[in-house]
């Protein structure tokens, strides 16, 4: 089965739709500034890509990652022609960090919030009527993970049409341990380049709805889901491991019948990290051989900042916005490009024109935990 892709909905600091986001990415604009929530006394790092919802710099408040939830699920659900009432449909999240900053405030600030609302279910039962919730959390992977546990619900006949998404919103406590192991902070993500020092963090929420191929009449496409390979390697809490990140490669292309040498375009995780980089384009490599140089390859996390449990699925939706447009946002902050990558098609600087059927996006997690999804257009 090929699950049709129906509605697409997302929120970043760049761009409060799918639109508006993928505006800014191809213009090359990012969202990094000055953090607004945390004190800028206790950090080294005093920039992140947030959302800028916030009454006053400095002012935080509970409950951001599940309204950014709500305002990717409602922008797809919308996308698609389901209106607002989501009852019988599951809603299944992918996330990080679920709602780790509300407990934050509650245990230092005694911000008041029922506990009730740290899961997500509660707020889209009464925003949507949805009855059949689950969230996964599943590292910085999470929502291709359950990308793919959606598409099972519909290939097991348990539902006929699915809602997918992905959150987090930036935790202090996240911020701190990066902080700690980046003490000599980022000034801006360079993947891919010989200069790169780290990551930054970013808010960020994406929503897909999942169709079976068999699509009711006035119903659209914008892509369909061809395939997804994951892996579960656990051999170290946060360095990747080459040989599992190559193997939910292949995995992808043989769950969907494709070649690397098919792959139009690929969207990177691409943290910035030393060694996250290094491993990803010397695992790509090793997938793809020869046909290495024949897909343009970018990512969006230079404009985006890491969006933990949501980046796979933001990348995807920016990847089915290419697909319709045949704009493919650059790699900004690109200037010096790592020696592994020779002859790789990096989109360098400024978006370029190019035609996307099919495309491979990345998403890698602490712990060993990988995805790779591979949709093609309509």
């Amino acid at each position: 089965m090929r699950p049709s892709i129906t509605g697409l909905g997302a929120v970043a600091s760049v761009g409060h739709d799918v639109e508006e986001i993928f505006g800014s990415l191809c213009a090359g604009r990012g969202g990094l500034g000055p953090m607004r929530g945390f004190d800028h006394g206790l950090y080294n790092g005093r920039q992140l890509f947030e959302i800028d919802d916030r009454s006053a710099p400095g002012v935080d408040r509970p409950l951001r990652a599940t309204g950014f939830l709500l305002d990717a699920v409602g922008q797809a659900a919308a996308d698609a022609g389901l209106g607002e009432d989501l009852s019988g449909i599951p809603v299944l999240v992918g996330t990080g960090l679920r709602e780790l900053r509300s407990a934050e405030l509650r245990w230092r600030d005694g911000a008041p919030f029922d506990v009730n609302r740290l899961h997500f279910g509660t707020a889209l039962r009464e925003r949507f009527g949805t009855a059949d919730t689950l969230t996964v959390s599943n590292a910085c992977s999470a929502s291709l993970y359950t990308l793919a546990l959606g598409a099972d619900l519909l290939a097991l006949g348990e539902a006929d049409t699915v809602i997918v998404a992905g959150v987090d919103a930036i935790t202090e406590s996240m911020h701190g341990l990066a902080d700690r192991v980046q003490p000599n902070p980022p000034t801006s993500l360079r993947t891919l380049d010989a200069n790169r020092r780290g990551t930054i963090l970013g808010d960020g929420a994406a929503a897909v709805v999942l169709r079976g191929e068999d699509l009711r009449r006035g119903e659209r496409a914008r892509g369909r889901l061809r395939g997804i390979g994951m892996t579960c390697d656990a051999k170290h809490p946060t360095a990747p491991d080459r040989e599992q990140v190559a193997e939910a490669m292949r995995q992808a292309h043989r769950n969907a019948g494709t070649r690397p040498e098919d792959i139009d375009m690929v969207m990177l995780h691409g943290t910035g990290t030393p060694l996250n980089d290094l491993v990803e384009i010397t695992a790509y490599r090793e997938v793809f051989g020869d046909a290495a140089g024949g897909p343009v390859v970018t990512g969006i996390k230079p404009m985006t900042g890491h969006t933990s449990g949501s980046a796979g699925l933001l990348g995807l939706v920016v990847t089915l916005q290419t697909m319709a447009t045949d704009r493919v946002p650059p790699l900004v902050n690109l200037d010096d490009p790592i020696e592994e990558a020779a002859g790789v098609r990096l989109v360098r600087g400024r978006e370029t024109k190019h035609e996307v059927s099919l495309a491979q996006v990345h998403g890698f997690g602490f712990g060993g935990i990988n995805a790779v999804a591979i949709v093609e257009g309509t």
